[in-house]
C-alpha cells in the first residue's frame, strides 16, 4: 500500500477514534454544556422547562448543563446562535414549535433552517392551546361556538399575543377547519387580552393552558375544548377537540432538545437516553403537569417526524391566511 494512502487511512482512523472517545466521554469533565434557550431568563413556560431539563441532565449524566438565554425575534436569534455553534456537544438548543415549525413560514430571512441546521435529540413536552370564550357567550361546545360564529361572520373577535403567535395560528386553524370567519385582535400584553375576554370586549381566545387555567377554575371564562388528542391533567373536565368531532383541530406548543447539525451520533444517542430517563421521573412529570404540560420523550426519529409534519401544517395555514410579521 502506498505510504500516502496508508497515512490518509491512518489519519481517518485516528479521527474516528478521537470522535468516538469524545462521544464516550461526553459531557466533558470540568466543562459546562450550554443549552441555548431563545427567550429571556424567566421568560415563561419554555425557560422554566429548559431549566428543569438542564438540572435533570446534570444529575443523570454527571455533567454541568447550564442555560444560555438569548431572547428576541420570536426565538430566531437564539436558534441562529445555536445553529452556528460547533457540533461537538458543547452547545445544545432547547426550542419550541413557534421558532422551529412556524418561523420558516413567517420570516424570509433566518440564520437557521430547523431541519438542515440541527439534529433532533428528542421531544420534551407539549402545552396545548385551549379554546376559551367570554362567559356571556351563549355557547358550550366547539360545535355550538362554530355555529355561533357562522351566524355572526366577522363579528366575533379573538385575541392573541401577536401576529403569528400560537394563539393566532390556533384561531386561524379553527376558522380553516370550521369554515368560519372571526376578527383577529393582537395584543402586546397577554394580561390585557385575558381581562378583555373576561369583560366581553373580545369573545374568544385560543390561550395556552398555563396562561388561563386560573380564570377557568374561577369561572371567569368558559373553557370549550383543549386542542389536543388527550385531556390536560390540570383541567381534566375540559373535553378535547378530538372528542368533540374535530380530530384535525390540534394546536400546541411543543418543546424539543436539539444539537447543531453534524454532532456525533453517539452524543445524540447518549443525550436522548438521558433525556428520556429524566422525563420518566415521577417528579418531573408532576412538575411539567403543574405547568400545564404533557411529557413527551421518544426517539430522535419521532421528533423529526413531528417537526416535518408541523412545518407542512403551519406553512399552509400561514400562506392561506396571508399572515406576515415583516
Amino acid at each position: 500500500m502506498p505510504f500516502s494512502l496508508r497515512a490518509l487511512l491512518g489519519s481517518l482512523a485516528l479521527g474516528l477514534s478521537m470522535n468516538a472517545v469524545a462521544a464516550t466521554d461526553w459531557p466533558p469533565a470540568g466543562k459546562a454544556v450550554q443549552i441555548v434557550v431563545p427567550a429571556p431568563a424567566g421568560g415563561g413556560t419554555g425557560d422554566s422547562i429548559a431549566r428543569m431539563i438542564a438540572e435533570g441532565l446534570s444529575k443523570e449524566l454527571g455533567g454541568n448543563f447550564v442555560i444560555d438565554n438569548h431572547g428576541g425575534a420570536n426565538g430566531n436569534i437564539g436558534a441562529g446562535i445555536a445553529a452556528a455553534a460547533k457540533p461537538d456537544g458543547s452547545k445544545l438548543l432547547f426550542s419550541w414549535a413557534g421558532t422551529l415549525a412556524v418561523s420558516p413560514a413567517l420570516y424570509t430571512k433566518l440564520q437557521f433552517d430547523p431541519q438542515k441546521s440541527f439534529d433532533m435529540i428528542g421531544l420534551v413536552a407539549e402545552v396545548p392551546n385551549i379554546l376559551v370564550v367570554s362567559p356571556t357567550l351563549p355557547v358550550d361546545s366547539v360545535k355550538s361556538f362554530a355555529e355561533y360564529v357562522k351566524k355572526h361572520p366577522g363579528q366575533v373577535n379573538f385575541g392573541s399575543t401577536g401576529n403569528g403567535s400560537s394563539m393566532h395560528l390556533a384561531g386561524e386553524l379553527f376558522m380553516a377547519q370550521t369554515g368560519t370567519n372571526m376578527l383577529h385582535i393582537p395584543y402586546s400584553a397577554p394580561g390585557q387580552a385575558t381581562t378583555n375576554l373576561i369583560t366581553g370586549e373580545i369573545q374568544a381566545m385560543f390561550q395556552l393552558i398555563p396562561g388561563i387555567v386560573g380564570q377557568v377554575k374561577a369561572g371567569q371564562v368558559k373553557a370549550l375544548a383543549v386542542t389536543s388528542a388527550k385531556r390536560a391533567a390540570t383541567l381534566p373536565d375540559v373535553p378535547t377537540t378530538a372528542e368533540q368531532g374535530y380530530p384535525e383541530l390540534l394546536s400546541s406548543t411543543w418543546f424539543a432538545l436539539l444539537a447543531p447539525k453534524g454532532t456525533a451520533p453517539e452524543i445524540i444517542e447518549r443525550a436522548n437516553q438521558a433525556l428520556n430517563k429524566v422525563l420518566a421521573q415521577p417528579e418531573i412529570k408532576e412538575k411539567l403537569a403543574n405547568l400545564g404540560a404533557t411529557t413527551l420523550g421518544g426517539t430522535p426519529a419521532q421528533a423529526d417526524a413531528l417537526l416535518n409534519s408541523e412545518l407542512k401544517k403551519w406553512s399552509k395555514i400561514v400562506k392561506d391566511a396571508g399572515i406576515s410579521v415583516q
